[in-house]
């Protein structure tokens, strides 16, 4: 299956603080908010959501296509991406700006606040996609993800008139987009991904109801963390997908991207989407229990166990042939960079 994922591709920079944010808002004050957060620890990491989703993609075995805009300083992340089976061949690199930042704090019950800086990524909504089918020979699948807005809108228009299905994943850039903007994207794709608390962004944004949602879009899966995964369609009863539990303490940038990962894989070879979400939640808690959202590294025997003990044996044979296909953790990407 060609998959293309177009998206932020960025430097995430991700700080722990010690205790807790609601703890430092004041009631009635929420207007005028000025605070500093002493974090404990810093961590660098590559990220960004299409370099995500196309980490995971690979380390399952296939071959995504990312498609963003970087800059100059991209180089040895760009490499190491394709030696872990991702195509950057359509990437392309700024003469002028840095690849984006992502900056987060995590506190210790894992809220998050976050900054994230465009750089490069602005000049995504100058790659057209025509080119990438061309390159590839084909594209079965085009993912939206998070990205320039321009970009986004530009990619979903382009998918529909090259007759390429496509995925939306909004996501963090809801806060963006206005209602013309969401509805656009919400033209017709194969599937909807967002997180519970975007679900009612969605429909805010859109001034449509989960119904009328449903009727523009194939299948809506909605991300609950701890509480697992619901997936929607119209004319159906909602089906819940139990999330994997996690071994030791969480770190949860980039869980969400390893979910796509893993249910696009899943999808690949079969059209069965309560099969692809737990994939998804198998790779989501991998990644979880990493810090880093490219921090991770797959082995077939154990994530198969996992599976196995989440959804049962028959589940877990099921999925067997994707997970035969994760690449030997010595083909992963490298050390992050400190």
């Amino acid at each position: 299956m060609r998959i293309a994922v177009t998206g932020s591709i960025a430097t995430d920079h991700l700080l722990t603080f010690p205790g807790r944010f609601g703890e430092q808002l004041i009631e009635g004050e929420l207007d005028k908010v000025s605070l500093s957060f002493l974090a404990d620890e810093l961590d660098v990491r590559r990220g960004g959501v299409a370099a995500n989703i196309a980490f995971g993609l690979g380390a399952l075995g296939l071959r995504p296509l990312l498609v963003g805009a970087v800059g100059r300083d991209f180089a040895e992340y760009g490499r190491l991406l394709a030696a872990h089976g991702v195509d950057t061949g359509s990437v392309h690199v700024s003469e002028t700006r840095h690849t984006a930042r992502f900056i987060c704090t995590t506190d210790a019950d894992q809220n998050q606040i976050g900054t994230f800086y465009a750089g490069a990524m602005s000049e995504a909504r100058h790659i057209a996609l025509a080119p990438v089918r061309d390159r590839a020979g084909g594209l079965d699948l085009v993912l939206v993800s998070p990205n320039d807005p321009e970009a986004m809108l530009r990619h979903t228009r382009e998918a529909a008139a090259l007759g390429v299905a496509f995925s939306a994943d909004p996501s963090q850039q809801l806060a963006r987009l206005g209602r013309d903007e969401v509805r656009l994207l919400l033209r017709g794709p194969r599937h909807l991904f967002t997180n519970a608390y975007e679900a009612q962004l969605v429909q805010e944004r859109t001034g449509w109801t989960e119904r009328q949602v449903l009727d523009r879009v194939g299948t809506w899966v909605i991300t609950r963390g701890a509480d697992g995964v619901r997936i929607l369609a119209a004319g159906r009863p909602a089906v819940d997908v139990a999330a994997v539990p996690a071994d030791g303490p969480v770190e949860p940038t980039g869980a969400g991207d390893a979910f796509r990962a893993g249910f696009l894989a899943a999808l690949a070879r079969a059209d069965d989407p309560v099969r692809a979400a737990r994939l998804g939640a198998a790779l989501a808690t991998t990644a979880l229990e990493s810090v880093g959202p490219q921090a991770y590294t797959l082995d077939g025997p154990p994530l198969l166990a996992r599976i196995a003990d989440a959804y049962g044996p028959e589940a877990a044979a099921d999925l067997e042939p994707e997970v035969k296909a994760v690449r030997p953790a010595e083909s992963a990407v490298g050390a992050e960079p400190s």
